[in-house]
């Protein structure tokens, strides 16, 4: 984490539990501003960086521009998502945000891919950072908007913001100056659950295809650019049927589990997995046949129940 920009924090009274995981005196005020410490951004640059990403990963590179991002994954080659991410244009070059836990996977094994083209990796995340704002706003799922060095990217009622570590002290003091209250990190990750965005940890990396992750409804899955890693079984579960598995949003009051906790039926049988908790909201990837959604729970943590909150997949 860059040090200037924790330096700052701490002068705007946050407490670092981790340098993932930041927190705020509380406040009343209903606008929010978020210190987002727990993405990474690997930049992705070169006159062949868009032509190496197609072959890389599900979302269409093409559909990417300085107004639209779009979320997507890198598979391996049976499928499974090893990391999901943000893909966003920034000039000529492109930006992965993914969970921070997964940069050097995800950047060592795109590595070996590069061979002789034009690409460069950078772990860009020391000189960009990320902030989220409260901010409903009538522009489309993940448009991007880019002006004064800052890039936006737009979700049904909050904005993430990139910029550089000058440009982010002046964004968070301007914004607290207009009312905006400093807020816990885990809040922004706990309305990502609730918008039904699925991050992955190293212990869910490799875990589930990405229909499984409701990528395909997400705009995340493109079934006509070609060939992929991993694409053979994305575009086999699309067109032979619909996946095993689906994503749901449940809450769990008790407990915050740790990603990948199985999740047990009222008989005691495993039906599916936590993929992310926080605040005692849960993402959850469950079995979609003969599964009995009334009486769930963790198998371990006292078997704490498990309520969904979408009677469907997302």
């Amino acid at each position: 984490m860059n040090s200037i920009w924790k330096t700052f924090l701490v002068a705007e009274n946050a407490t670092f539990v981790t340098d993932t995981r930041i927190i705020f005196p509380a406040g009343d005020s209903q606008q929010q501003i978020y210190p987002l410490t727990h993405l990474a951004i690997l930049s992705v640059s070169g006159n062949d960086a868009g032509k190496f990403l197609q072959g890389q990963i599900t979302c269409n590179v093409n559909d990417i521009t300085v107004t639209q991002s779009s979320l997507g994954a890198m598979c391996n080659p049976k499928g499974r998502a090893i990391t999901t991410f943000l893909l966003v244009k920034s000039g000529d070059d492109f930006l992965l945000l993914l969970p921070k836990e997964l940069l050097k996977t995800v950047k060592d094994r795109l590595q070996k891919y590069v061979l002789r083209s034009n690409v460069t990796l950078t772990d860009s995340s020391d000189s960009l950072c990320l902030l989220g704002l409260s901010d409903t706003s009538e522009q489309t799922f993940l448009a991007s908007h880019q002006q004064d060095s800052v890039i936006r990217i737009y979700f049904a009622d909050r904005c993430l913001l990139i910029a550089d570590v000058n440009k982010a002290m002046v964004l968070w003091t301007e914004y607290c100056t207009h009312g905006f209250q400093a807020s816990d990190s885990a809040q922004w990750q706990a309305l990502d659950i609730m918008s039904g965005i699925p991050w992955l940890t190293v212990a869910t990396s490799e875990q589930f295809i990405p229909q499984m992750l409701n990528l395909d409804k997400l705009g995340g899955i493109s079934l006509t650019k070609g060939c992929y890693t991993g694409q053979e079984i994305v575009a086999r579960t699309h067109y032979l049927g619909k996946a095993k598995r689906g994503l749901f949003v449940a809450e769990c009051p008790t407990e915050n589990p740790e990603p990948n906790a199985s999740i047990i039926d009222a008989s005691g049988q495993v039906v599916g997995n936590v993929l992310q908790a926080h605040d005692g909201k849960l993402l959850v990837v469950l079995q979609l046949t003969d599964t009995d959604t009334a009486q769930l729970r963790l198998n371990d943590y006292n078997q704490a129940p498990v309520s969904l909150l979408t009677v469907e997949p997302l």
